[in-house]
């Protein structure tokens, strides 16, 4: 897609092109967002951007998080792209979870939201507590 494109009106008439009018099914940014927007897999491309890790060390790292849910998020990320998994041959086998070159590539505009989302949380939570208040 062309670069140039700066209003949301041409770019969604662009997407709706791509999908022969039909629908916004394969908008590429609702594709790719929903994709790295789960509860767990920002913090989980962060913990990876720092190195390697094994499954048990993730589950340490994020101790709210169930084992089924790392496994399923872990997936969803392996499945996009952004997670390479590697298994060692080991008695019982050990498995290593790092990033792909993809999700290296993403690192730093989630980084940026990161440093975005912590510098501004306290205004979020005033205006959610502001929203609420006034509406009763």
């Amino acid at each position: 897609m062309d670069s140039k494109i700066l209003n949301l009106k041409a770019k969604l008439e662009v997407y709706k092109a791509m999908t022969n009018g039909a629908n916004f099914a394969n908008c590429p940014v609702r594709d790719v967002i929903q994709g790295i927007s789960g509860k767990w897999s920002s913090l989980l491309v962060m913990a990876l951007a720092e190195k390697p890790y094994r499954f048990g060390e993730l589950r340490r790292l994020v101790p709210d998080i169930s084992q089924r849910m790392l496994t399923q998020t872990l997936h969803d990320l392996q499945r996009d792209g952004y997670v390479h998994r590697e298994v060692f041959p080991t008695k019982p086998p050990s498995v290593e979870y790092s990033l792909t070159d993809l999700g290296r590539s993403m690192f730093l505009p989630l980084q940026q939201l990161v440093q975005w989302a912590e510098l501004n949380h306290d205004a979020v939570r005033d205006a959610r507590a502001a929203f609420d208040t006034a509406q009763g």
